[in-house]
């Protein structure tokens, strides 16, 4: 009885993140370029979940190829994660209304007006990410559905502020709308925590990486179970007048080569061998590809580890279904735990 009490009461704090996703867990997937694609999307969304599209830089064919190819594969909610700084951002919110995509998340930036009115005026509800309280009020006040506050913990580009703090700040604020909390969470235990300060989920990335579904290159999968969570460090920006988005990675030769790159643009610039505005472009060039070439090929020496300080407990490779029942496994028994010594007492 006690162990049902304890699912039950899982159940009633995660009730508002399940209702507005449309599943049994309130557990987001991370959209990460390259990885959430069909498969593991699918695999999130099938084993309870909810799976979202990474569409990244794709063009408006490739995310429609892309969510007809999920939609094979689940009959369950998913969503698509859309980046509002891409060329093409009205043809995308075209492409998931025509596809009758029920949840669409904006990120990379403060998403326009315009693009929240018509994704909700076609149907879709509207998720954004909110990097600090004020943020959060406005985004309500323009009509988003959700919001989700990512700490500095998440992989990937990534704010200034932990998770920790941003749950503080805003959780006990926010309450028109659900909001997920995502940056370093990896058990259960840490699930449970946020949904008590109110939390209505969470969006998890990093722990579905070495998901037997995830099509990341087996060289990818084994860094991520070798490191810890000190390896997965943020850019080094080397000097103000060349503005680095940080970004969280596991450290390899690329992270050293671009400290070095860094060094002889800065170098070309102060003896005037190239313009300022050059420099900064090829700055913000050197990671292109970057990521592909370590998720797709294998190249972890000379690609882009993307991860969160998670990725210490990524200790192996499961079926996204045995991760998911392995955090609501955790999570019970931490409630459970709680029971058994309120009734010691």
């Amino acid at each position: 009885m006690a162990r049902e009490a304890a699912q039950s009461r899982l159940d009633a704090l995660w009730a508002r993140g399940r209702a507005f996703l449309g599943t049994r867990l309130a557990i987001m997937g991370g959209a990460m370029s390259w990885v959430s694609e069909r498969n593991l999307v699918a695999a999130i969304s099938n084993g309870g979940g909810f799976g979202i599209i990474a569409c990244g830089a794709m063009t408006p064919e490739l995310l429609a190829e892309e969510i007809a190819g999920t939609k094979q594969l689940t009959t369950q909610p998913f969503g698509v994660n859309l980046i509002t700084m891409h060329p093409e951002l009205d043809q995308l919110i075209d492409v998931c209304l025509d596809a009758g995509t029920g949840h669409v998340v904006l990120a990379g930036g403060l998403p326009p007006g315009a693009a929240i009115a018509r994704l909700k005026e076609g149907g879709a509800k509207v998720i954004c990410f909110a990097p600090a309280l004020a943020i959060a009020k406005r985004l309500v006040r323009v009509g988003v559905d959700a919001i989700v506050i990512e700490g500095m913990e998440a992989g990937g580009h990534t704010g200034p502020v932990a998770t920790s703090v941003l749950a503080q700040e805003i959780l006990p604020v926010i309450r028109d709308v659900p909001v997920f909390v995502a940056g370093g969470i990896g058990r259960g235990e840490a699930i449970v925590s946020y949904l008590e300060m109110g939390a209505a989920g969470v969006q998890m990335g990093t722990r579905f990486v070495c998901a037997q579904e995830s099509i990341a290159h087996a060289a990818f999968k084994k860094a991520f179970i070798r490191a810890q969570a000190r390896d997965a460090v943020l850019s080094v920006q080397l000097d103000p007048r060349f503005p680095v988005i940080p970004v969280r990675a596991l450290a390899n030769k690329a992270t050293d080569a671009f400290l070095q790159r860094q060094r002889e643009l800065i170098d070309a610039v102060d003896s005037q061998h190239m313009d300022q505005k050059e420099a900064q472009l090829a700055i913000e060039h050197f990671w292109a590809g970057a990521l592909r070439r370590a998720v797709i090929d294998g190249d972890v020496e000379n690609g882009s580890l993307m991860a969160g300080q998670s990725v210490g407990m990524v200790a192996k490779e499961q079926t996204t279904q045995e991760i998911l029942d392995e955090l609501v496994e955790q999570a019970v028994e931490k409630l459970l735990d709680r029971h058994r010594m309120e009734t010691a007492e």
